[in-house]
């Protein structure tokens, strides 16, 4: 690998011009396309095997998928992945099992400097994201880099989750925020 791969899978800043992960980013583009474009069932699950880092068995995920690596993105048995799912993956994503992910639902795991040097010169870094089990995304969810949602917890259509959700809530809005406990 290259030291920009490493840097990215390392979680450090790196520079997404590099060529090994430009070559890595074709290649999820490629494979992210034949999967949308995929009508039978099982060619579509064996170009998720070999787009994602990991999926468990029972898992749908529908089209128009979008990653920038796939191999980043372990996803879990018995998940569900509505239309229009958005992972940018510079940062590991990691979707527990029986997780349900409304349309249109960005998990974005990178981030960006704020002084305009570095930004300017191409700079990235990445903070991971965590769904635990039996969670349950809305439609139009976004979910920033380095959040955590616990086990249980269900997030509300729109919400934008800025920062770690506890297991077994419900949580609303802009940002999100814990509303109420839920019964498991």
């Amino acid at each position: 690998m290259g030291e920009m791969k490493d840097r990215m899978l390392a979680g450090e800043s790196y520079r997404a011009d590099d060529p090994d992960l430009a070559a890595d980013s074709a290649r999820a583009a490629e494979l992210t396309a034949r999967y949308n474009a995929e009508l039978d069932r099982a060619v579509r699950r064996d170009l998720l095997i070999e787009l994602l880092g990991s999926v468990g068995g029972g898992t749908t995920v529908r089209s128009e998928f979008r990653c920038d690596y796939g191999y980043q993105i372990s996803i879990g048995a018995y998940c569900f992945v509505n239309w229009g799912g958005v992972f940018l993956d510079v940062g590991r994503i990691t979707l527990g099992d029986h997780v349900q992910i409304g349309p249109n639902v960005q998990l974005l795991t990178a981030t960006h400097p704020l002084e305009a040097g570095p930004r300017r010169e191409g700079w990235e870094g990445s903070a991971p994201i965590t769904l635990g089990d039996n969670v349950w995304l809305g439609g139009g969810v976004i979910v920033l880099p380095g959040v955590t949602i616990g086990a249980d917890t269900v997030v509300g259509a729109g919400a934008v989750v800025t920062r770690d959700l506890p297991p077994g809530v419900l949580a609303v809005g802009n940002p999100a925020r814990v509303v109420r406990d839920l019964q498991r």
